[in-house]
């Protein structure tokens, strides 16, 4: 929402103004409507009134000695106060809800939370911050929800203690009792946002519950902190952990029936000053096990993977920093790859999807099964294919190049910042030089960036510092790359704008930014005769090869994504 950059084209406020509000709200202790009035720039009608346009929300006008208790108590007063939001009339189960920040994706969550509870529907309406201080006075006389909700907990403790400790961890959860109803409603709140991780943590006052959606991790709501020592053993009992020992890190896995879906849950506990921190991973393996094109590889990069999968054997690696995908694309791989006549064995720390047809193997260092160990026995398989989770140490790159020379095909992970980095990277893992030509077919180096919301994006002229930006990077663009995109009679790009379908990010989904190094003649010479980065990369170039930032370039023209998201992602290599 651009509600400044409305004002300020309206000629209510000047440029050294709009800053002054803008670095204000920045701050986080006010926000920039409350900073607007405040200084007296406009009314508070006409603030709204404005906001209800820019939204596209209605602008309800509110009575507050008219709205029933009854309809009150459907949102506890502390979430009310917190979220700026306040039920104004009810219909059978559909609740009218008045919000002051309906474009607050914290606000949202909670508000979904609550309705999950409570069993209602409900459509928003934007509310003025004065009608919504009198619907809080009004609040003030009741008991809330959260209160009672407290109370109940209180009575039934011994009740549901039993009840959870007797439900196995391959059930689906279900059930009545508060904190067993409060876990799975955020396992479907997390799940129904498209989540890839939950984060529970205890601080001095309150529970807070994050989101990573789209790589961006968020506040999603908050609870009492007297409910966190129930919500961790629930969690700990399906995980199969240990319910009395919180002084360690514990590790576990459960599967959840999500609206008929089975989804599997890897949980982390990790003890902080205030109690243990929970973190769950879910895992989708409709999310998880997708083809090349799901995940954004295409053209020139995609023909040189497929073309190094169908070598007799050779080494194929996936780098980049932890959560980019390297997995991910390894099962893409792994499913290209995956025949009867095929014998794929695979090594991983977890086993994130499980896979028909693949024999996967967990490593236990605690009992002395390492990557490495494991890798000498699964030689001892007949396998074609092997997958190895990670080159971690010396040991391993050792033993995964002498897979790829004697007849295997090998696919592994590597954390580099470029797929060319990994030449260096291998020969300081004790790799010879001379071995690397002959091993190593194909890396894929990938960040993960965010789509632009294809139901609001916004096409715009870029300003002439974008404009100077993309014109710079693709100047040295392969020729085969340029006759994508004719920019002689100038370009246009998008713009994230928000709306209800992306939670008013802009933004809705990820997808992968890559970077190909394919092994040729003339690649493995230069790695032979001089190994120096900056020289494999200029000939890697000549031969067509797209930089990630490069690639980026061309998704930002093909109104895919912007260029603050390639920026923030290509600069942190």
């Amino acid at each position: 929402m651009k509600l400044l950059q409305e004002l300020f084209g309206q000629g209510f406020l000047n440029e050294k103004i709009k800053s002054e509000i803008e670095n204000e709200g920045q701050k986080g202790q006010k926000t920039e409507e409350e900073i607007i009035l405040e200084r007296k720039i406009v009314s508070e009608d006409f603030l709204f009134e404005l906001k209800s346009k820019l939204l596209k929300i209605p602008l309800e006008k509110v009575d507050a000695e008219n709205v029933p208790l009854n309809v009150l108590e459907m949102i506890p007063e502390e979430a009310a106060i917190n979220y700026k939001m306040a039920p104004l009339s009810k219909k059978d189960k559909l609740v009218q809800i008045g919000m002051a920040y309906p474009e607050d994706i914290a606000a949202q969550n909670a508000l979904r939370f609550l309705a999950r509870q409570a069993n209602f529907n409900y459509e928003t309406k934007l509310i003025k911050f004065t009608d919504l201080a009198n619907l809080l006075k009004q609040h003030r006389t009741l008991k809330s929800e959260a209160k009672k909700a407290l109370e109940e907990l209180d009575k039934e403790k011994k009740a549901m203690a039993e009840v959870i400790s007797k439900a196995p961890a391959s059930e689906s959860i279900s059930g009545e009792a508060p904190i067993i109803k409060m876990v799975l409603v955020i396992l479907r709140h997390a799940i129904e946002g498209n989540a890839s991780d939950i984060h529970i943590e205890p601080s001095k006052d309150r529970l807070n519950v994050r989101f990573r959606i789209d790589g961006i991790l968020k506040l999603s709501l908050f609870l009492p902190l007297n409910v966190h020592p129930s919500i961790v053993a629930r969690i700990k009992i399906l995980a199969n952990m240990k319910i009395d020992e919180s002084r360690i890190p514990q590790d576990g896995r459960f599967t959840a029936k999500i609206d008929s879906k089975e989804i599997d849950l890897r949980v982390a506990t990790f003890p902080t000053l205030f109690g243990e921190k929970v973190e769950l991973r879910v895992l989708d393996s409709a999310e998880g096990l997708k083809p090349f094109e799901s995940l954004g590889l295409r053209g020139r990069n995609l023909e040189l993977l497929k073309e190094a999968a169908k070598k007799p054997y050779g080494l194929i690696l996936s780098t980049g920093p932890t959560g980019s995908g390297k997995t991910t694309t390894l099962y893409a791989l792994l499913n290209l790859l995956n025949k009867e006549s095929v014998n794929i064995v695979t090594i991983e720390d977890p086993i994130e999807y499980s896979i028909a047809g693949v024999n996967q193997s967990q490593v236990k260092p605690e009992i002395g099964y390492s990557f490495a160990s494991a890798l000498r026995q699964i030689l001892r398989q007949d396998p074609n294919v092997i997958m190895v989770g990670e080159i971690r140490d010396d040991e391993t790159a050792g033993l995964v190049t002498h897979a790829a020379l004697t007849g295997h095909i090998v696919l592994s992970t590597l954390h580099t910042n470029s797929a060319i980095g990994v030449i260096p990277r291998l020969m300081d893992m004790g790799v010879r030089p001379f071995l690397i030509p002959s091993t190593l077919k194909a890396v894929v180096s990938q960040r993960l960036i965010r789509m632009l919301c294809k139901y609001c994006r916004v096409k715009t002229k870029p300003n002439e510092k974008i404009k100077e930006y993309i014109l710079e990077k693709i100047k040295d663009l392969p020729a085969d790359a340029k006759k994508e995109f004719d920019i002689s009679g100038g370009f246009s790009i998008y713009e994230p704008k928000g709306c209800e379908k992306c939670n008013f990010t802009g933004y809705s989904g990820r997808f992968g930014l890559f970077e190909v190094f394919y092994m040729t003649n003339e690649l493995a010479k230069l790695i032979m005769k001089d190994p120096v980065e900056s020289m494999i990369l200029k000939e890697a170039q000549k031969q067509g090869m797209l930089t990630m930032e490069q690639e980026g370039i061309l998704k930002v023209l093909g109104g895919e994504t912007t260029i603050e998201e390639i920026t923030r992602v290509t600069e942190e290599t």
